[in-house]
């Protein structure tokens, strides 16, 4: 175990928990629902830049898209540049309307929104259940690069580092709630940013500069050095496209980002969040995908690739500068997957729960405590399903993403902007949208080689249209 590097990590921790019972205190005597879910709407730009940005960040940007550069190339670095107007897009898209729309409904998750919208018990149903198995699958992502992010960097057991992971996320995000998650998003953005700069300046240095870098990559494989990939994954336009819609334009029907559109206090809060979050998803996809191709010139043997990031900082830095920056992929993957957990015990408690029994609004107490046995409950599950990961964590990652794209996107998209949008064309897509997504994947089904998402979109989008010819209409929001 390397001593030197948990000393950093346990001050970061107990700073983490500090936040939490900030946030816990912060609660008290306000609205539990409204306080814990959604923080009492009063986000400024800043923080909703931060925690917009460091929600989509998660293990797939510091451990699995890392790892798909380093066996890939440079090529994957450009790729992941088309993720750099995510959180323009999102709030651009959502934000205004969103919000004006979530206070007049009173909303505090996505299903509010919904059901507000098509006034359709059924949409609510569908979607939680989407949203809960899609959200366990990016969780269970989350996890496995926690552990392998400590287990390579600590030396500790896999196994070990999943239970001290889970503790950690499981105890801040129920005592904390939504306030908590966006604070310590807020921080472990910043950490974010700084950890990929340095650790790019290292990488760098280790290489011997960046040419002697290229040189070695060459040397390795001049494909990695190629703009279209490598022949194992060639990026041809289907797939540059396919990937556009899943980690960008998609992005608009995420649930866990959408909501953030509900919490900020003020139009400038919006403006600025849209401009900050941008330039951080730049630096943090462009810092860690290069940083990723170019340590294959330092550590040019690695069998999993996802260990290139964990592995690179115990080389190029020294022990208690890497324990420092330890904390910055392990602020990737705890500002991600606290934010999922919000929302899942939020699906389960708010929109499914108090939709069979109403009248138990008027108990907070019991809902404080149902919230609470959720998000454990979840965290448990979790550290079992990340018991036997696979070997590159990118791929389950995009498969859940998509699942819950195909589900979610055309449902808030025309729900906000087209008023004839009705419950059937909704539960319609939803349903067409989900199943034709799972099939492709499963049975591995493509159309002219692009991602399953592309086609699942469209077939949503189609079936919406037919079933809105059937229904009756709504009342417009």
């Amino acid at each position: 175990m390397n001593n030197e590097m948990i000393l950093p990590l346990i001050a970061y921790l107990c700073f983490v928990f500090g936040v939490a019972f900030y946030a816990y205190r912060k609660r008290q005597g306000s609205s539990f629902i409204s306080e814990y879910y959604i923080g009492g709407r009063s986000m400024s730009g800043f923080v909703l830049a931060m925690t917009t940005a460091a929600t989509y960040v998660g293990a797939s940007s510091f451990i699995g898209g890392p790892g798909a550069a380093y066996k890939y190339g440079l090529g994957w670095v450009l790729l992941a540049m088309i993720q750099v107007p995510a959180v323009l897009l999102s709030l651009g898209a959502l934000g205004k309307k969103f919000a004006l729309l979530a206070r007049k409904h009173n909303s505090v998750t996505i299903n509010d929104m919904l059901f507000a919208r098509y006034q359709n018990g059924f949409v609510v149903w569908i979607a939680g259940f989407a949203l809960l198995l899609s959200f366990f699958a990016m969780m269970a992502v989350q996890f496995i690069g926690a552990g392998r992010l400590l287990e390579t960097t600590l030396g500790i057991p896999y196994k070990t580092a999943i239970i001290i992971f889970a503790v950690t996320v499981g105890l801040y995000t129920f005592i904390g709630g939504f306030r908590a998650v966006v604070l310590t998003d807020t921080i472990q953005g910043l950490v974010m940013m700084v950890g990929t700069t340095i650790l790019l300046a290292a990488v760098i240095y280790a290489a011997g500069g960046v040419e002697n870098a290229m040189n070695t990559l060459e040397s390795i494989n001049p494909q990695l050095l190629s703009p279209y990939g490598i022949e194992e994954r060639p990026l041809d336009l289907t797939f540059m496209a396919s990937f556009w819609v899943l980690v960008c334009f998609g992005l608009i029907g995420l649930p866990h980002i959408a909501v953030r559109s509900m919490a900020y206090k003020d139009s400038n809060a919006l403006h600025k969040a849209m401009i900050i979050g941008t330039i951080v998803i730049a630096i943090l996809m462009f810092g860690m995908h290069l940083s990723g191709v170019l340590g294959r010139a330092v550590v040019p043997d690695l069998k999993v690739p996802d260990q290139v990031i964990p592995t690179l900082m115990i080389q190029v830095l020294p022990p208690v500068v890497a324990g420092i920056f330890l904390a910055a992929p392990m602020a990737a993957i705890m500002s991600s997957i606290d934010s999922m957990l919000i929302q899942s015990s939020s699906t389960l408690i708010k929109d499914l729960y108090l939709a069979i029994k109403p009248n138990a609004i008027n108990n907070e107490k019991k809902i404080k405590l149902f919230s609470t046995i959720t998000t454990l409950t979840f965290t448990l599950f979790l550290v079992f399903a990340a018991l036997n990961p696979p070997d590159m964590l990118i791929w389950l990652n995009l498969l859940s993403l998509g699942g819950l794209e195909a589900t979610f996107l055309w449902v808030i998209v025309l729900g906000l902007y087209w008023k004839n949008a009705n419950a059937t064309g909704a539960i319609c897509s939803m349903l067409t949208g989900l199943i034709s997504y799972v099939v492709m994947t499963s049975f591995k089904i493509t159309i002219f080689s692009f991602h399953a998402i592309v086609p699942a979109l469209l077939i949503g989008l189609i079936a919406f249209l037919i079933g809105n010819q059937f229904g009756k209409k709504t009342v417009e929001l």
